[in-house]
Formats: structure tokens, C-alpha cells, sequence
């Protein structure tokens, strides 16, 4: 049921997007997920939020078009929450950063442009591969990194994904492989 009132929720915000005519890409866990289910959808992992990239100038016209749909917004240091009123938890919500800026200040690199957005076959925006793995490497949390093991292993991360990467993230990337080796 939760996984199902998550995908639920991100074509929902995803669909409202579109209809504003706002350029976005699906992120995060929601994803991988769709990436890594192309090739084998028994090795999907459940998440419990959206994550979505924007533009910072399109964000007024975001709050707009997500509380059309009855969310509510908090901004919370530089991003942006979206809590839906179905499933009134932080944890549970929509969350939105900001297109080609720094997450974090310490992170090596920005996120990507929403220009490396793709049309997912289910209708929504989600982050071309190569993005997507970049943005996993540079966050390089425990979760960014299992993400990217769950790429790894049903193949999806090929030459073409690994020669996107600067050098700090091929050495993280090698990093996860070697881990998944001691396995």
C-alpha cells in the first residue's frame, strides 16, 4: 500500500507539472527505480518520498500547480516540501532541489540541468542515466550508494554512463564495485 500511494503521489505532482508546462525530472529512489525496472523490475526498492529537481525561477510556478492538488509547502533551508494532505508526514512528502546548484556546499559538484530529463515510457520527466548516477555519487550517502549498486547490478551503468564521470566519481564508483566484490 505505501509503495503504492508514493507512485501515486509522484505521477500526481508529475502530471500537475506537466500540465504547468514546467520543465522537472524525477529523482532520487522513484528514479532508480524506474531506470532499474526497465531491466528488471524485481530489483525495484520501495521509497517512502519524491524527489524532484526544478528550476529555482519556475518555483512559484510549482507551489502553484502542487497546491492546486491540496499540498501544502514549507521551505526548509534551499528546498522546497511538498506534505500531502492524505499522508501528513515530512517523511512521506515531496521534495524539490534546485536544478543545477549544489545541494550541499561541501558537494563536489552541482545537480544536473532538467535539459537531461527524459520522457520515462510510464509519461513522466525522469534524469537521464548518465545524470542520475552523477547525482547519486556526488550525494554519496549509504542510501546514493545502494542506489547505485542496484544500477550496477542489473547492468546499467556501461561505458557510455562511466566516461560522463569525472575522475572523483569514477573513484567513488570503483569504491561501490569493490564493495560489492567483498560481498
Amino acid at each position: 500500500m505505501a509503495v503504492e500511494r508514493v507512485e501515486r503521489r509522484m505521477r500526481e505532482v508529475t502530471a500537475a507539472l506537466d500540465r504547468a508546462g514546467l520543465r522537472y525530472a524525477v529523482v532520487g529512489g522513484n528514479a532508480v527505480a524506474a531506470w532499474v525496472g526497465r531491466v528488471d523490475p524485481g530489483a525495484t526498492r520501495a521509497t517512502k518520498d519524491v524527489d524532484l529537481l526544478l528550476e529555482r525561477a519556475s518555483a512559484d510556478r510549482a507551489i502553484a500547480a502542487i497546491e492546486a492538488l491540496g499540498f501544502t509547502h514549507e521551505r526548509l533551508r534551499d528546498l522546497l516540501l511538498f506534505v500531502d494532505p492524505e499522508e501528513p508526514s515530512r517523511k512521506s512528502g515531496v521534495r524539490v532541489v534546485w536544478a543545477g546548484e549544489r545541494v550541499r556546499p561541501s558537494y563536489a559538484l552541482p545537480t544536473p540541468g532538467v535539459d537531461e530529463a527524459v520522457r520515462d515510457p510510464e509519461g513522466f520527466l525522469v534524469l537521464d542515466l548518465p545524470a542520475l548516477v552523477r547525482m547519486k555519487l556526488t550525494s554519496f550517502r549509504d542510501i546514493d550508494r545502494v542506489h547505485v549498486a542496484d544500477m550496477l547490478s542489473v547492468g546499467l551503468i556501461d561505458g557510455r554512463v562511466r566516461a560522463t564521470l569525472p575522475e572523483v566519481l569514477r573513484e567513488r564508483l570503483a569504491q561501490i564495485e569493490a564493495a560489492a566484490q567483498d560481498d
